[in-house]
């Protein structure tokens, strides 16, 4: 049973990743994504990370993928036109995915075992110590440096995307809270005795001031 449950997973995640990148719809493409997340959290599951089960459901399929999910039906984008402009680069890519697939062939065409590992598998897993003890430990104590970098790299990549798009538009009135409580009330209103019956004559009290309040005579 837990070998069938594995190739499930396993098969069902890598189906998910191939439909994700051979679907012509972009929300099908997104539903097929949570399908490799899913597959991949059931994976977690069976080697024991519960944690990092719950972490890739809660994160990735509850929160980044939905949000894949409204941001592409909102945007009313021309797939046809964005597939046409990538049409172009296709001979490139090709030969990144040539270059890419050489390199994998070179890297595994060497690689060996360590001699070590087949006794390391041999040894039982320890039930004392949690898993998501375990993880903390190993990633802020052993690996806290290389958790850090990676935590700066992520923040300067969104620095980046926050200001590759900012725009500052010169159009749109912008309201300026400390200039508003530091003005001047014997500068900012103007108070006109109006006579009854007279009225106030257009721009009358405007030259003066940056801004008039108009009442009529006190009483």
């Amino acid at each position: 049973m837990t070998v069938f449950a594995f190739y499930l997973f396993a098969l069902c995640a890598i189906a998910g990743g191939l439909f994700t990148v051979l679907s012509r719809h972009p929300v099908h493409s997104v539903l097929w994504l949570i399908l490799a997340f899913l597959s991949s959290a059931g994976l977690f599951v069976m080697l024991g990370a519960e944690f990092l089960a719950m972490l890739l459901v809660i994160v990735y399929v509850g929160a980044v993928l939905v949000l894949f999910i409204f941001v592409v039906m909102m945007l009313d984008i021309d797939f046809a036109a964005l597939k046409a402009e990538m049409a172009r680069y296709m001979p490139l890519a090709l030969l990144m995915a040539l270059i890419l697939l050489m390199q994998f062939a070179m890297a595994f065409g060497v690689w060996q075992s360590n001699e070590a590992a087949a006794t390391l598998r041999l040894h039982e897993t320890p039930v004392d110590v949690h898993n998501t003890a375990a993880l903390g430990q190993i990633i802020y104590d052993r690996y806290f440096l290389m958790f850090q970098l990676a935590g700066l790299i992520l923040l300067v990549a969104m620095i980046g995307a926050i200001v590759l798009t900012l725009r500052h538009r010169t159009d749109v009135k912008r309201q300026n809270v400390l200039h508003q409580m530091w003005r001047d009330p014997a500068t900012a209103v103007e108070l006109i005795d109006v006579a009854p019956g007279q009225g106030v004559q257009p721009g009358q009290g405007l030259q003066t001031a940056p801004a008039a309040t108009l009442r009529g005579p006190e009483s």
